[in-house]
């Protein structure tokens, strides 16, 4: 049979986009969650909610965090097998924990004083239930930074599996198998199908899942969830993976545009079964069973989500394999703007929330004002400064910066 090819440092320019791209998102979603029309989601609710901009962050929230763990465990093996086992430790603890320890207190002290600030809005939500944003072990309000947390525990398990794995395979026939077996998985057009498979046992096992919910995320606890262990968990592990076959990659590339078309088909299905699982308490009796009902969104969001992974990422490696100066700056920039980006977009959400504008138009002045602000704090506090290299691993020499930055390495 013949090889297939494929040169890791042309491909790595496609992979950066995707992670980059994957953090950008966030900062997009978050900015679109107080215009949802679903009461509960967010501690900030806009007087002109949309239905449009509610499909968007639901097909957003789909692939990004699976599509961001996946990438992450990519470039993990990478860093690691160049760093080596302690050299890893090492790059990990300076460039993810650093970050957690240090930007956590004051982004959740500038987060409270933005939601004491919504209270007052005649839609804010109540100071009364601020209680329930307070540390109090193991409940752990983690805000955007849970990211960070899971990684660094997938870290550890990691590589603890990989050393007992080393210990107990010392001739490498177990490791042989597993990449034969891994290899014949995504080569397989049903890949997407067989890796959705663990997600969607645990989503049958939460009585209280909708797909509005979509991965819990471990953002108010200590203690992850399974959910967020198995679903992000295993995208870590197939990025792991991946890096040890590289030209798996191409058949990413080759069925992007199939993947695509099915990803939208199943991101529209899975959105309009959530508003009907939403209304069905008080709706007329329907022609299945609500548990049916249940049953079908879960196959189908779990689904959604890996072949969005695949066609996310298979459209990067498709038409972002060149080497761009603007794609490698936002790469090194999306992780410092994510870091920062929630207590500055929930400000603004509070800011515009009582105007009379269209909410599509308060969305779109919230990016406008908040993105070049941030983009200019990493120009000018970040870029050139030790708060880069504790993030990005290197400080960016200042001749190759570009004339005007106005629009990352992010975390790997």
């Amino acid at each position: 049979m013949t090889r297939l090819t494929i040169s890791p440092s042309e491909r790595l320019h496609a992979l950066d986009a995707v992670r980059a791209y994957a953090l950008l998102l966030g900062i997009v979603l978050h900015a679109i969650m107080s215009f949802v029309p679903v009461s509960g989601l967010w501690p900030i609710h806009d007087t002109h909610p949309s239905l449009a901009l509610g499909l968007l962050s639901f097909a957003i929230h789909v692939f990004r965090m699976t599509t961001f763990f996946l990438i992450a465990g990519f470039f993990a093996r990478m860093s690691f097998h160049r760093r080596g086992i302690w050299g890893f430790v090492r790059d990990r603890l300076q460039r993810i924990g650093l970050p957690l320890v240090i930007g956590w207190p004051i982004l959740f002290t500038l987060i409270g004083l933005v939601l004491i600030w919504a209270s007052d809005l005649p839609n804010g939500v109540p100071i009364s239930r601020a209680p329930a944003w307070l540390p109090a072990l193991p409940n752990f309000p983690l805000t955007h930074l849970w990211f960070l947390y899971v990684l660094l525990e997938i870290y550890v398990a990691m590589l603890l599996l990989r050393s007992a794995i080393v210990w107990l395979d010392a001739s490498g026939a177990l490791r042989a198998f597993l990449d034969r077996l891994f290899a014949a998985i995504m080569r397989n057009p049903l890949a997407p199908l067989l890796l959705a498979i663990p997600i969607g046992i645990a989503f049958s096992l939460d009585p209280t899942w909708t797909s509005s919910v979509g991965v819990r995320t471990p953002d108010r606890s200590l203690v992850t969830n399974a959910q967020a262990w198995i679903g992000f968990g295993t995208a870590f592990g197939v990025g792991w993976l991946l890096h040890r076959q590289v030209d798996l990659l191409r058949f990413f590339e080759r069925r992007w545009l199939w993947n695509l078309v099915a990803a939208l088909a199943l991101i529209l299905i899975s959105f309009v079964l959530s508003g009907v699982m939403i209304s069905a308490p008080g709706a007329p009796k329907l022609p299945v069973s609500f548990a049916t009902l249940r049953l079908v969104s879960i196959v189908l969001y779990a689904l959604g989500i890996w072949i969005s992974t695949f066609a996310f990422v298979g459209l990067a490696l498709r038409f972002m394999s060149g080497f761009s100066r603007m794609r490698r700056y936002l790469a090194d920039a999306s992780y410092w703007l994510y870091l920062i980006h929630l207590p500055i977009v929930m400000a603004l959400q509070v800011a515009v929330s009582q105007l009379d504008w269209p909410g599509p138009i308060k969305f779109a002045t919230i990016l406008v004002v908040a993105l070049p602000l941030m983009l200019a704090s990493y120009h000018l506090l970040v870029r050139f400064t030790i708060v880069g290299v504790v993030l990005n691993g290197r400080r960016a020499p200042r001749e190759t910066a570009p004339a005007a930055a106005v629009t990352g390495s992010a975390v790997s």
